[in-house]
């Protein structure tokens, strides 16, 4: 199923994402994650990508075998980072031979090591190239892309976010999955400036919930993202015990994703880090106290 058609649906869109593990035990652990979180009948997952070699095999592997054994539609991450057009084209048809109807493509992060992104030769460097290169090549692909409530850490400023954003749309992007984020009120501004940018294409909110607390500084330094004060607060006085975090951050997202319900979100996207526990407790307790 393209994932653009689930959001004319009455149901929310959820979904859950996962990065294809280093090792065969890893990825046989995670499999039965993905089984354990198959009873929240999510509306679809997501394989993260590493560029080259096994990873990107794995990433391949891990989806086909997703959607096949499990029969939750998934989708492919890729990116344009350490490759030429004809290994994306090559990449791309692999997965149409797969059964795979769905991918978000992105950019890519410059490798480990490097601080600016460097394409490479005969590559791309932006996700809304790569984007309308899978529109030339005509391949039955329902294609998503990433956007930024609180703006892309390499923008110059949150217009030119906008503008790169509109290039995705432009060049064929059907859906938006935004980067985590924790501050509602910003994702909320942030889908007004799309919208009245013309913008119509469907956002599905970001959503990850913190267990680990330097995991999370870390992370948030990477993206850009904002930790509101009074959240930053409660980690801090608890930073030292992780049950205590994983309280502190699960309830925390179950606020979040009520709030962004009650706001008529479009979709739900959780970043489970591979692990099933922090998204199993939020929707549950979606499912067991639903809005009024």
């Amino acid at each position: 199923m393209r994932i653009r058609d689930l959001f004319d649906g009455d149901k929310k869109v959820v979904s859950f994402e996962f990065f294809p593990p280093k090792t065969d035990e890893g990825a046989e652990a995670l499999f039965e994650i993905i089984k354990e979180l198959e009873v929240l009948a999510p509306s679809f997952v997501s394989v993260t990508y590493g560029a080259g070699g096994s990873s990107r095999r794995k990433t391949i592997d891990l989806v086909r075998r997703i959607k096949r054994e499990v029969g939750i539609e998934a989708m492919a991450h890729l990116t344009c980072v350490g490759h030429s057009r004809d290994e994306l084209k090559q990449i791309l048809e692999q997965l149409v031979d797969s059964g795979i109807e769905n991918v978000l493509a992105l950019r890519g992060d410059p490798p480990k090591g490097e601080d600016s992104f460097v394409p490479a030769a005969d590559g791309f460097s932006y996700a809304s190239e790569l984007i309308g290169f899978i529109r030339e090549l005509g391949l039955p692909l329902c294609i998503g892309a990433a956007c930024y409530p609180e703006t892309h850490p390499e923008a110059t400023s949150p217009e030119a976010d906008l503008a790169a954003l509109r290039a995705k749309v432009s060049a064929g992007a059907e859906f938006l999955i935004t980067q985590l984020f924790f501050d509602n009120d910003d994702f909320s501004a942030f889908v007004a400036r799309v919208r009245d940018a013309g913008i119509e294409t469907p956002i599905t909110a970001g959503i990850m919930p913190i267990t680990n607390y330097h995991q999370i500084r870390r992370f948030t330094k990477m993206c850009g993202a904002r930790i509101p004060p009074y959240l930053s607060e409660e980690l801090d006085a608890v930073r030292d015990n992780l049950e205590a975090v994983a309280g502190v951050g699960i309830s925390y997202a179950i606020d979040q994703c009520r709030e962004l319900l009650r706001r008529n979100v479009q979709g739900l996207h959780f970043y489970t880090l591979n692990k099933s526990p922090a998204t199993r407790a939020i929707l549950a307790r979606l499912k067991r106290h639903p809005l009024p």
